[in-house]
């Protein structure tokens, strides 16, 4: 199987997108597939559950800082290592990228420009988008295969997601064509709420079998896990987020097959 980049994404915070990047990277290592993961957040969430001090350097800022330069950005992807997986890590002064690449010829193209040389490395780089429709998010989805839609099953997630693939059409139409959605995936899930049962009946009736069968249960363990810096497998091999995540990664890979 080729190299598969795929972004986690969706225009809504709290959807589960970076327990879903550091937890599906983590079940492909278990899977023998070497996986980059790629923290485009300047939150730094993903940076943080993997274990690493906010502010290390470099990070994805400074990769692109030079870019945007015409400078080569380095391609020494393992730098910073977590739990067997290599991490390009976030910081605050991401945000300002923003606005740094607004007069920059090819600003959407950058990431993809950086990730050419890791594509022949890795056989998964999992990016963690920002949760929002801006520059950063629009280099992922440029640079990426594919992308996995991760939401809450209440209704202000679902108005969210559908906000957010209007957009993805843009950039599937101007700069990607070959962007596809892998999936949305239900986080948080608690079979005994009805709302969680009326958004999964609604999903499933608009996208049919684009919805992962797999939902991820609401789980201590996963917020204990990233608490603690490491991914679930590693923190609770015998929890239900593990057991989910695990399930979800079968899918994942079933789809690409």
């Amino acid at each position: 199987m080729k190299s598969e980049v795929i972004s986690i994404a969706i225009q809504k915070g709290g959807s589960g997108k970076t327990t879903t990047a550091i937890n599906l990277a983590a079940y492909l290592r278990n899977q023998g597939k070497k996986v980059l993961l790629v923290d485009l957040d300047p939150q730094a969430n993903l940076t943080q559950s993997a274990g690493l001090q906010e502010e290390v350097e470099p990070n994805i800022y400074h990769v692109f800082k030079r870019l945007a330069a015409g400078q080569d950005a380095p391609v020494d992807f393992s730098l910073f290592r977590s739990n067997d997986m290599d991490i390009i890590p976030s910081s605050l002064d991401l945000a300002m990228s923003e606005m740094e690449l607004v007069s920059i010829f090819g600003r959407e193209k950058l990431l993809q420009q950086h990730l050419r040389e890791a594509r022949k490395k890795y056989d998964f780089i999992i990016i963690d988008c920002p949760p929002a429709m801006g520059m950063l998010t629009i280099n992922a989805l440029t640079a990426s295969d594919s992308v996995i839609i991760p939401l809450q099953a209440e209704f202000l997630p679902l108005k969210g997601m559908r906000n957010f693939m209007k957009s993805m059409e843009t950039v599937r139409k101007n700069l990607n064509p070959k962007l596809k959605v892998l999936g949305f995936l239900l986080t948080k899930f608690d079979q005994r709420k009805i709302m969680n049962q009326r958004v999964a009946s609604q999903l499933s009736r608009q996208y049919g079998d684009k919805v992962f069968k797999t939902r991820i249960r609401t789980n201590i363990a996963l917020a204990q896990a990233q608490e603690k810096g490491v991914d679930i497998f590693s923190f609770s091999r015998r929890s239900n987020g593990a057991e989910d995540y695990s399930n979800f990664g079968e899918e994942v890979l079933n789809r690409l097959r």
